[in-house]
């Protein structure tokens, strides 16, 4: 089964890339020895995050229409919030950028974030490098858009697009903090708003200390992208970046990766279900001091 599934990404084939990634996230038998026969990959991953309603999905689909009449592929991940009762994804690919759905050259899949905290998904590293063996020419990622803890697809993401929108004012000193700082570009989305000018403004303001300190202007566009206005200007920033192997960003996303991978393989059997069994006990006991517990786990 395996072998068919690494034979079906090198020639491209969707229904084989959808098979794969169902049994990675569903760590089927096997699936950890898959992942290592992955050949590694070029191909450069962009993450589009930001508050709800900023326009992600809309940024995507111009993005996805220019890149197409390029004849690029592209793979979308659309990371949504988990329902309450089937633990899937609420909203569905067939909803969102439904034009491209049947496309040929581009595959949309909506990943649940099963209670994961960043916005993303938890096995969002090896579903990634699953599509990235898939010869597509973008991958790219959508945020569920839960705020300041978006900072994970720092870690994953060649470029990760942060959308703001005008009225954001507040938003901003929120965000500043955590993923304010990890934006590899600034895109001001709905630019068409009342005090847009404004908010450009206050944000290049925000972001003067910063380009003194790291000595590297970080873009920040002005979109429509109901539009498709700015898109084209997003598209040549991104066609320009240097994605090479041994630049210092890569290296940093590497070792986010590794990190990642080695703690879910040194918690892969321990659950919080052992753990409340296990709490449920040794709590009750006198003189229970939670450190001296945790610690037979380390």
């Amino acid at each position: 089964m395996w072998q068919q599934l690494t034979r079906a990404l090198q020639n491209g084939d969707i229904r084989g890339i959808a098979r794969a990634i169902s049994l990675v996230e569903n760590e089927a038998e096997g699936y950890e020895q898959f992942m290592k026969s992955l050949p590694g990959s070029p191909t450069p991953v962009i993450g589009i995050t930001g508050p709800p309603g900023a326009g992600k999905s809309t940024i995507a689909d111009a993005f996805i229409e220019l890149l197409v009449k390029q004849n690029k592929k592209i793979a979308v991940l659309c990371v949504d919030p988990s329902s309450p009762f089937n633990a899937g994804a609420i909203l569905g690919d067939r909803i969102r950028m439904s034009t491209w759905y049947n496309h040929p050259d581009v595959f949309i899949r909506s990943l649940a974030t099963r209670g994961s905290l960043g916005g993303l998904h938890p096995k969002i590293i090896e579903i990634t490098d699953v599509i990235k063996a898939g010869g597509f020419d973008y991958v790219i990622i959508e945020t569920v858009g839960v705020g300041q803890s978006e900072v994970d697809i720092a870690a994953l993401a060649d470029i990760t697009i942060l959308m703001l929108v005008p009225e954001g004012g507040d938003i901003i000193q929120t965000m500043k903090a955590g993923v304010m700082e990890v934006a590899s570009i600034f895109v001001i989305n709905k630019y068409d708003r009342p005090d847009a000018d404004n908010y450009y403004n206050n944000l290049k303001q925000m972001l003067a200390p910063v380009f003194s300190s790291s000595q590297k202007e970080i873009p920040v566009l002005k979109t429509i992208a109901s539009e498709k206005a700015g898109v084209p200007e997003l598209y040549k920033i991104i066609s320009a970046w240097d994605f090479g192997e041994g630049t210092p960003g890569k290296i940093d996303i590497l070792v986010e990766k590794a990190w990642a991978i080695i703690q879910s393989k040194k918690m892969k059997h321990l659950n919080k279900a052992t753990l409340r069994k296990e709490l449920s006990g040794a709590a009750t006991r006198p003189g229970f001091n939670l450190y001296r517990f945790a610690e037979k786990y380390v």
